[in-house]
């Protein structure tokens, strides 16, 4: 299969058309690591740089039209700053994405948030996430992704059956509160900062917690969120086969949560993943899956970051839907396994790059995005502007 074919260029078309990630409001801020962060003159200090920002990934990409915001850090004063977002989604031609609750920075949350054994502190956190979906509904977002931290450090210092029951709770009192076109994405990590045991410690649990909570609930995979060697295809394949999948937090990592930029480890894993989810489109699946990215800049220069991610997802993306699925399939049946696994390996190694470059140009945006960013000052004018405020920003977003 060459690229030069017009069939070949029609369906890379196609696919590349179909294709959006949400980009995170926190990729553009001074984040860090958990011992401590590197200030970015450049880093983004208030919502209206954030969304300047992601409005300019988006002009350079044209393929990420949404932002995600974090309750805490982007909506202070929860609905009363609704206002002030949906002006600035007007003025920088992005929309609100999905909205992220936030259980997990406050101190009341250190033996848990909606697990807790307190019920004062388990309602204090069920009052978030009611905040969380009315935000959502005032700014029509459809998506309510969430995270906890929840879990514990001890054998013996919980009771883990309870906190299942309180949890499945507050999920299901949640997912009352949607409005009919909102979705609840239940979000999962094997470990950290509960390091005994995390409350939704991995796809089952927030599988079940998702159909417990009701229709509208799915799960979330993180990318980053699985011991080493885990097989996450097979874990996305069963959640396409279930109905289960919500959508992704794509990131990267070379040993647990490492919020490295996507694709820059392995970025075959990732191919595999878009294979499978190819496969189920192609097998007639009805599909409806949130590409978001999740990542922590902290020594690449964000927008750069950010921008290199968004070309490396369609990269990706594309090489999966150059599979030819139907040989692949033949071969499969026949247990041709060299020639099946050559099939595969084949559209991974194809380099789509000048594909995705012409598709640039024939929808009127830059051929080469990072080159073009740059080239256009834009980094080094934010500096300019932001350079005092960002190295006095201690908080985590």
């Amino acid at each position: 299969m060459k690229l030069s074919e017009s069939a070949t260029q029609d369906l890379a078309f196609k696919a590349l058309d179909s294709f959006k990630i949400e980009i995170p409001s926190w990729g553009f801020a001074n984040t860090g690591t958990r011992f401590g962060k590197f200030a970015q003159a450049a880093a983004a200090t208030t919502i209206e740089e954030k969304f300047a920002d992601a409005g300019e990934v988006n002009k350079l990409t044209g393929v990420t039209p949404t932002v995600a915001l974090h309750v805490l850090w982007d909506l202070p004063n929860g609905v009363k700053d609704v206002a002030e977002v949906k002006g600035l989604e007007k003025r920088f031609g992005v929309k609100s994405g999905s909205i992220n609750p936030n259980l997990f920075q406050d101190q009341e949350y250190k033996y848990g948030s909606l697990c807790n054994p307190s019920a004062e502190i388990r309602q204090k956190a069920l009052d978030h996430m009611l905040d969380s979906i009315a935000i959502a509904k005032a700014l029509e977002s459809r998506d309510i992704s969430l995270w906890m931290a929840d879990g514990s450090n001890y054998p013996g210092t919980q009771s883990i059956r309870k906190r299942i029951g309180w949890l499945e709770e507050a999920l299901h009192i949640s997912h009352s509160h949607l409005a009919h076109y909102q979705r609840l994405l239940v979000e999962y990590k094997p470990f950290e900062p509960a390091f005994y045991h995390t409350d939704i410690a991995d796809w089952g649990m927030s599988s079940h917690l998702a159909r417990f909570a009701g229709p509208q609930a799915r799960v979330l995979v993180d990318t980053g969120h699985h011991y080493n060697a885990q097989n996450i295809e097979q874990i996305v394949t069963w959640l396409l086969h279930t109905n289960m999948l919500g959508g992704f937090h794509f990131n990267d990592r070379r040993y647990a949560d490492d919020d490295l930029t996507l694709g820059s480890i392995d970025p075959y894993q990732i191919f595999r993943i878009f294979h499978e989810i190819h496969a189920a489109t192609d097998d007639g699946l009805g599909i409806d899956i949130a590409y978001m990215i999740d990542q922590s800049h902290n020594l690449k220069g964000k927008m750069e970051a950010m921008v290199q991610t968004v070309m490396t997802a369609q990269e990706l993306y594309l090489k999966a839907a150059l599979v030819d699925r139907k040989q692949l399939a033949g071969l499969q049946q026949s247990c041709d396994l060299v020639a099946a696994e050559e099939l595969f390996r084949g559209a991974f190694w194809t380099d789509v790059r000048p594909v995705v470059s012409a598709w640039r140009v024939a929808r009127g945006l830059p051929a080469d995005p990072l080159a073009e960013l740059r080239s256009s000052g834009y980094v080094e004018s934010a500096a300019k502007e932001r350079g005092s405020r960002s190295s006095a920003v201690s908080s985590y977003a």
